[in-house]
């Protein structure tokens, strides 16, 4: 029994030694486990979404309405009328008449001061300010000053050359320029070119009805009877009298060229050969012709 109870205390006495010895080891404390990060799809799409601002959506415009030009070119749109009508006007026009005329008596005094200013200052209108107290006159100003005809008649004849009026710039400040021109011409005083699409005047001249005369008839039936010859008999006669007609040009024949054959040049020097042959060869050079 000694025998087993001396093993039974060396176990126990080990067990002790190595429970002393598991105590005294440092513990350590295993680590927390961290929170599983977002995958990266998820990462970047939160922060794309983050740094992104919704917009907020403008209304739909069709394209085939126009936008909002402004002021400035609907005042211009206006302007432009008020000079439309003082053309078709062939007297000066009061500024209250204007507007009237635009139907503008609603806007404010510096909408109709902006349109005064703006006419004031264009190149197609005439501005006259009255000093008796009545109130300013604005008229268009074309290209010429007419506006009767007798205006249209001083002016032509207060030319110094012959070159005549374009028709259309007369009517650019004269709205009945057309039916004076058609009356001036009955009468005889003008002379005038005609379109032939439309039949309006073209070019104007002054005439003088003095300088015309009427020719007897019998004058005229005798200047009638005479007949003129055909087109091409004209032409066929004066070729026949060897003459050439001025609107056919004259063929001039040329003589075709003949081209020589150039001659063969003879050798200068005479220059002797064979000399190694002189006593057997015969000199024919006395025969040469």
């Amino acid at each position: 029994m000694s025998y087993l109870d001396s093993q039974l205390n060396t176990f126990r006495s080990q067990v002790a030694a190595s429970s002393s010895k598991i105590s005294n080891k440092r513990t350590v404390t295993a680590p927390a486990r961290a929170a599983p990060s977002p995958t990266p799809s998820q990462a970047s799409t939160s922060s794309k979404n983050d740094r992104k601002r919704k917009r907020p959506e403008s209304p739909r415009v069709p394209y085939s309405q126009p936008a909002d030009t402004g002021t400035g070119t609907y005042i211009m749109t206006q302007v432009t009328y008020a000079i439309d009508y003082l053309k078709s006007k062939n007297t000066p026009q009061t500024l209250s008449d204007i507007i009237s005329y635009l139907s503008l008596q609603h806007r404010d005094d510096d909408y109709k001061k902006l349109i005064q200013r703006i006419l004031t200052q264009h190149e197609k209108v005439n501005y006259e300010r009255k000093h008796d107290g009545r109130e300013a006159t604005f008229s268009f100003r074309p290209v010429h000053n007419i506006r009767s005809s007798e205006g249209l008649l001083r002016y032509l004849q207060s030319q110094p050359t012959a070159q005549g009026l374009n028709a259309r710039k007369l009517r650019d400040g004269w709205a009945d320029a057309e039916d004076a021109i058609n009356q001036l011409q009955g009468e005889g005083k003008l002379l005038v070119t005609r379109n032939k699409k439309d039949n309006h005047a073209r070019m104007v001249w002054p005439n003088d009805p003095s300088l015309s005369f009427d020719i007897d008839q019998d004058y005229r039936s005798v200047w009638h009877k005479i007949k003129l010859p055909e087109p091409g008999a004209l032409a066929d006669e004066l070729e026949r009298e060897g003459l050439t007609p001025a609107n056919k040009s004259r063929n001039v024949k040329v003589k075709p060229k003949v081209q020589e054959k150039p001659k063969r040049k003879q050798r200068a020097g005479g220059r002797t050969t064979n000399v190694h042959m002189a006593g057997v060869l015969k000199d024919y050079s006395h025969l040469k012709k």
